[in-house]
Order: C-alpha cells, then sequence, then structure tokens
C-alpha cells in the first residue's frame, strides 16, 4: 500500500552527456521503476553532447522531454535546466542514464517522502555483479580524511572512521545518513523548495555533498530506503585521470567552503598524504596528489573552467 502516490507529482531527472549508449536501457528500465505511480514526467537534461544522446531520447516511446542545455556546464547545471521545466510542487528522482531502476522501487521512494521530516529518500544501489554498491558517506571531516589516509578506505570504513560507510545493517535496514552518492535521490517538493538550487560552480562531484548538506541544515534528513533498489554501471572514477583530479580539486572546495583556513590545510594535508602513499598505484592517485599540492581554495573559488572536461564522455555526466 502506497501513501498519497495519486496526490503528488513527480519529475524523473538525468543529465545525459555523450550517454546514447546508455540511455536507452535507462529509459526501458523506468516503467517498472514507476510501477503504482502515474502523476509524472520524465526529462532529460542533454548537456550539448557530441553524440545522438538527445535523438535516443526523443525517440524513445516514453518520450520524453529534452532540454537541449546548449553547453556542458556540468551535473548541477543540468539538473537545474531540467527542474525549471517542472512544476514548483514536484518532488524531483535524480538519476544517472546509467542507473536501471528495479520494479517499484519510486513508490517505495515516495512512501518514505510521506513523513515530512524526510526531504531526500536515496535506494539502495547494486553494482552489475549483484553486489551491494557502498554509496553512503558521511560527512567530511578531519577524522574521516585522516583515516582513510592512513589507515585505508576498506579498514578504515570497517572500523566505523571513514568517509564511506559499509555498516551491513544500514544497508539491509536503512535509516538516516549524512549524504549518498548523486547517482539516485528522490528530492521532496518541501526540501526543494527550502533548499533551492543545486550550486552550478562544481562542475563534477561535491556538488551531492553539498546540495544534501543544505537540506540537513533546514532541518530534513536524508534516508536510505533498503527495499527501493537500482543497478549501476557506473566506471571507477580512478581510471581517469582528469576525473581524479577533479574530485580532489573540489572535496577541497567543498570543505573549505564550511571550515576555517587551518582545518582546511589539515584536510588538504590528508588528501595529500592518501595520494602520497598510494602514488605507485596507477595515475588516478597521481593526478589526485598532484590536484591537492596544487589547489589553493578560497571561499570565493569556483572549480575551474570546463574546457578540458568537456570531452569527458557519460562518466562525466553523473556523480
Amino acid at each position: 500500500m502506497h501513501a498519497n502516490l495519486g496526490c503528488r507529482r513527480l519529475a524523473v531527472v538525468t543529465v545525459s552527456y555523450n550517454s546514447s549508449d546508455v540511455l536507452t536501457g535507462y529509459l526501458d528500465s523506468l516503467s517498472d521503476g514507476l510501477a503504482g505511480v502515474d502523476n509524472c514526467e520524465i526529462v532529460v537534461a542533454d548537456n550539448a553532447s557530441s553524440d545522438d544522446s538527445a535523438e535516443v531520447a526523443e525517440a524513445h516511446p516514453l518520450r520524453p522531454r529534452v532540454v537541449r542545455t546548449g553547453r556542458n556546464g556540468g551535473y548541477s547545471a543540468g539538473i537545474n535546466a531540467a527542474v525549471a521545466t517542472t512544476g514548483p510542487d514536484s518532488d524531483i528522482l535524480i538519476l544517472n542514464p546509467d542507473i536501471r531502476l528495479l520494479p517499484g522501487t519510486v513508490a517505495r521512494l515516495l512512501d518514505e517522502l510521506a513523513d515530512s521530516s524526510v526531504g531526500v529518500a536515496v535506494p539502495k544501489i547494486f553494482n552489475e555483479d549483484g553486489s551491494v554498491a557502498r554509496s553512503v558517506r558521511r560527512e567530511p571531516s578531519l577524522s574521516t580524511i585522516w583515516s582513510d589516509s592512513l589507515l585505508g578506505t576498506k579498514i578504515s570504513s570497517s572500523l566505523g572512521l571513514g568517509e564511506l560507510v559499509a555498516t551491513p545493517d544500514l544497508y539491509r535496514i536503512g535509516g538516516a545518513i549524512d549524504w549518498a552518492t548523486g547517482a539516485a535521490l528522490l528530492v521532496g517538493a518541501r526540501a526543494r523548495a527550502a533548499v533551492g538550487a543545486w550550486d552550478e560552480s562544481f562542475f563534477l562531484y561535491s556538488e551531492e555533498v553539498d546540495y544534501l548538506r543544505r537540506v540537513r541544515d533546514h532541518g530534513f534528513s536524508v534516508r536510505l530506503v533498503p527495499d527501493a533498489q537500482c543497478v549501476h554501471i557506473g566506471g571507477a572514477y580512478h581510471e581517469n585521470v582528469e576525473l581524479s583530479a577533479l574530485m580532489t580539486r573540489n572535496r577541497i572546495r567543498y570543505f573549505r567552503r564550511y571550515h576555517g583556513r587551518v582545518a582546511t590545510a589539515l584536510y588538504r594535508s590528508g588528501l595529500l598524504v592518501e595520494g602520497g602513499l598510494r602514488y605507485v598505484l596507477g595515475p588516478g592517485h597521481r593526478a589526485a596528489f598532484h590536484a591537492a599540492l596544487t589547489t589553493v581554495a578560497t571561499s570565493s573559488e569556483r572549480p575551474a573552467g570546463t574546457g578540458a572536461f568537456a570531452r569527458l564522455a557519460d562518466e562525466g555526466s553523473g556523480s
């Protein structure tokens, strides 16, 4: 039994950038994923793809509304462009184009929003091999970065110290979280109205950390809903040196926004140690180290322009 689904309006939003190879599968999965949800519109914001992503979306039987942004302004810019075409009272389901919804997922997420204290509902994500994706994170802090740097992500997460949350009971039972990767998020209309637009100064990465912090700062909770499920076909960012460097720069910029200079210097030092200890493990780690070494963040600093990243394919279209 789903609470008040007929009374809610929903917009399903995705941002495409050279995503034609995954868009059809994504759109195909929406029918089953949206089972039981009637009042729904589907929007694809295309960030000036050089392939036929927009045409693929327009030709799909679901006939989504395609918003051609005319530029690759990043993930937040694409979300904002799509959301601008929806009604102000719509809940917004944000999905990467390489997400595949499992049956009934959206209705279960909407159920969670029946609690007025819940601002964002997050599904349980599986990897392609059927394993559970550890998609939940703790708010970045000095303790999380130094635990990850000195102990490694696997050990620090198993001890409950690092940024990545690996607690099996959370993924089995669900509950309140700090933030989760931005590949699949249902933002309630109440939270959306309070928080406002996504911050476009983050071209890619850390935009969801910032947005979900603002959701919590406005008094709403972010909740993981384990019986709402999807599959993510995303690749590892460490395989792309530009993405690794961009993630590191934006982590520093995000931390600086909410902390002082001394704390930010210590956080950046943690990233340097992390990259330095893993320098020989691959080009992604080396790129992250050099990005931490050269990034000096100020509260007003914005990420570099999109020129170096405009050629990135679908892995650069979402979080």
